[in-house]
């Protein structure tokens, strides 16, 4: 009898191991596994089981969370989505996070270890604080101002305090509520068809994600280029430049939109935008110089993130002459985000210096104690100082006597560049019009503000469409925001 107990006892022992071993294999071997599991609701059920943390914009949240009373509690809510949605993106229990709301989420979500004062303990216990708030760089009347401004045309703004790289403005046009897209029932999934269908593509962020052939803007990295290489040592002597200019080793001619081109200066090219200056401008500095410059400037570049990804823009480094006139205009391959240019224009204000953009001043735990700052942002040298000073003065010209007077402001130091590119097979695509500036106001040392404003108008008149006419008063209102802020 004893030995039938002994026999039973070390059975059940033998059974217990077992079970802890095979404990031991779920918790530790497998969780990774179960915890990736779509069948495994329990990591969303704890996402949502509290609040998500803020995203700021002015000291205010444009952000919020509304407690459902379901199984995925807490549903995330927008305050003026559509003016912010090219930079919180969405939060969706269905379809994910983009832009801050995914760049953000660990803090956002409260699962940065940093929000904690025990993270080993979380770990244990597999809980976890409450989520953090991302305070922004935006200045909520240039976002409002370029939202405005667009007034639902295809396009977008960019703008960038030049000293420091903080973004001041990201707007996308047209644009759509990501509040629409944060639940789990039926009618997010009828946002999600009709925004993804819709021909307009208003979830595409148009100022990070969308490049553009630059037209005329792009001249000012091809004067820079030129400056920087000799190839003009004073702005106002003849440049010896024909009209029309045949592209070198082809039968095409490049022509201008106005009279006047023929051997114009740089200053006088400058601001009235003459095509076949630049070009020939292009060729003489060389390809070797003017990608040189073009990256310095940003272009080419694969890891702009600010926090989240941007879209390179680029210039082509394999060109042969024609082809190099082409795109020392903004055409042919070169192509630009916004954000690109306003970094272009940034440069010329700011000396030379391309600093590296950023969104997020900094993180906070849920009571407002900062847990990470931006801090110092590495910077490269796109031009000598001195050809900075001249580019300066040539963008101050545009805008008090060339193409680009509609963005003056009184009392302000301004300085811009116009651009119509063309694009489409046979240049038959409605052209986009373009302006690039910078400002500095009555008080200020140096400019305060730069901007890049982009549109895409197809109900305008082929005729109409001006980077000075269309885009410029846009960028005016941008500045005079910032300035008056």
């Amino acid at each position: 009898m004893t030995r039938h107990i002994r026999h039973a006892a070390a059975f059940c022992a033998l059974l217990l191991v077992a079970l802890l071993a095979n404990a031991l294999r779920v918790q530790v071997v497998e969780s990774g596994t179960y915890d990736g599991n779509p069948a495994n609701r329990r990591d969303s059920i704890a996402r949502y089981a509290q609040p998500r943390g803020d995203i700021l914009v002015g000291g205010v949240p444009v952000t919020g969370s509304r407690d459902t009373g379901e199984q995925l509690r807490y549903e995330r809510t927008y305050r003026d989505g559509p003016l912010y949605a090219p930079v919180t993106g969405f939060a969706s229990q269905v379809y994910g996070t983009t832009f801050l709301e995914h760049a953000g989420d660990d803090v956002l979500s409260g699962t940065d270890p940093l929000l904690s004062a025990f993270p080993l303990w979380n770990d244990v216990t597999r809980g976890r604080p409450p989520g953090g708030n991302l305070v922004t760089t935006l200045n909520p009347e240039a976002q409002r101002a370029a939202y405005e401004g667009l007034d639902g045309r295809k396009g977008a703004v960019a703008a960038i305090e030049p000293s420091t790289g903080r973004v001041l403005a990201l707007v996308s046009s047209p644009s759509y509520d990501p509040a629409a897209l944060s639940g789990n029932d039926a009618g997010a999934a009828r946002a999600w068809a009709r925004l993804n269908g819709d021909p307009d593509r208003p979830m595409l962020n148009r100022a990070v994600r969308q490049t553009y052939p630059p037209g005329s803007t792009f001249k000012v990295v091809t004067a820079a280029a030129a400056l920087d290489a000799g190839v003009v040592t004073d702005l106002d002597a003849a440049t010896r430049s024909p009209d029309p200019y045949r592209l070198p080793g082809t039968t095409t001619r490049l022509t201008n939109e106005g009279e006047g081109c023929e051997d114009a200066p740089l200053r006088d090219a400058f601001e009235w935008s003459c095509n076949t200056v630049f070009a020939k401008l292009g060729v003489d500095t060389g390809l070797a110089r003017m990608t040189r410059t073009a990256q310095a400037f940003g272009f080419n570049d694969t890891d702009v993130r600010i926090p989240f990804a941007v879209a390179p823009s680029t210039f082509d480094t394999s060109l042969d002459r024609a082809q190099l006139a082409l795109s020392s205009i903004g055409q042919f391959n070169t192509r630009a985000t916004p954000l690109q240019m306003a970094m272009v224009s940034a440069a010329v204000a700011d000396g030379g210096q391309v600093r590296t953009p950023y969104l997020v001043e900094r993180t906070t735990r849920q009571g407002g104690a900062t847990v990470a700052a931006a801090g110092s942002r590495p910077s490269r040298q796109a031009m000598y100082p001195s050809t900075a000073r001249r580019m300066r003065e040539l963008m101050e010209g545009v805008v008090r006597e060339g193409t680009g007077t509609n963005a003056a402001i009184p009392g302000a130091v301004v300085g811009g560049k116009t651009g119509t590119a063309q694009h489409g097979v046979g240049n038959a695509g409605i052209p986009y019009a373009w302006f690039v500036s910078w400002a500095r106001g009555e008080r200020d040392v140096e400019p305060r503000v730069a901007v890049a404003v982009v549109v895409e108008d197809g109900s305008a008149r082929r005729g109409d469409i001006t980077g000075g006419g269309m885009a410029a008063p846009i960028a005016r209102a941008v500045m005079e925001a910032v300035l008056d802020s």
